[in-house]
């Protein structure tokens, strides 16, 4: 494989209590697949676990050594509960420590210094190695070490953050994407699907069911890098769906 075929992978980590416990709802998954599929990095896997210090320890420790890239989302403010920093460089094997140039953003975000009490100063912490992640919100960095990008659960900051670090960030070919919806159930399509990825096995065929006005229907999205490729794919399964007494529309 060249260096351009190449594909790059990556997994959202989302930590925190409040998201299992229904209390918070996670806006932070959806926008990054999005983000990480336009830069050419294919999301593997999205997890979320619990404020729990040797399960995060253990599951860093294995997305890591899985995928190209693990982005974490939660848990690197101020209170008690925010032990992500701590659990990052824990799994590291490295020390956390109060960066001199954290200290000193956070005290451009306070009126008065005073603001910035023991609590705030967690905030401050970066393992030994780690580089900041720039916050343009409130200040407060998050930070890589590795391949592991440290980085708000605030939706508004994470992708401030996320932004901060495209750059960073080396992907392969972007993955595109074409969807064609028609009034057919998937059983009616299911024996022509399944030749059509066997004929494109390079390509990702996938088929969602719907209902609209009380008629049963598909959406089928093919997902490729190779543009010719999803063309053709897509003009062949139009063809299946037409002689199937269906007629396709693509959706925008």
């Amino acid at each position: 494989m060249s260096e351009d075929d190449r594909i790059y992978t990556a997994c959202v980590l989302v930590i925190g209590n409040e998201i299992l416990s229904g209390r918070t709802k996670d806006a932070n998954i959806g926008w990054l697949a999005e983000k990480l599929t336009a830069a050419g990095i294919r999301l593997r896997e999205a997890r979320v676990i619990a404020d729990v210090e040797d399960e995060i320890v253990r599951v860093v420790n294995e997305l890591r050594a899985k995928y190209d890239y693990v982005f974490t989302t939660g848990g690197i403010g101020p209170t008690h509960d925010d032990i992500t920093a701590d659990c990052v460089a824990r799994a590291f094997g490295v020390e956390l420590v109060e960066d001199p140039e954290a200290i000193r953003r956070l005290l451009k975000n306070y009126a008065d210094p005073k603001d910035l009490n023991a609590a705030r100063r967690r905030m401050a912490r970066i393992p030994v190695g780690g580089i900041m992640i720039d916050n343009p919100v409130s200040a407060a960095p998050g930070f890589q070490i590795g391949n592991v990008y440290v980085m708000a659960g605030v939706p508004r900051i994470m992708q401030a953050m996320f932004d901060g670090i495209r750059g960073r960030l080396k992907g392969g070919k972007p993955m595109l994407s074409r969807t064609l919806s028609v009034e057919l159930p998937e059983g009616k399509m299911a024996e022509g699907l399944g030749a059509l990825q066997n004929r494109y096995a390079d390509l990702e065929i996938g088929s969602y069911p719907f209902f609209r006005l009380g008629k049963p229907g598909s959406a089928i999205v093919i997902r490729g890098t190779d543009k010719a490729r999803l063309d053709t794919a897509i003009g062949e399964l139009a063809e299946m769906m037409r002689g199937l007494g269906g007629n396709p529309v693509e959706d925008a």
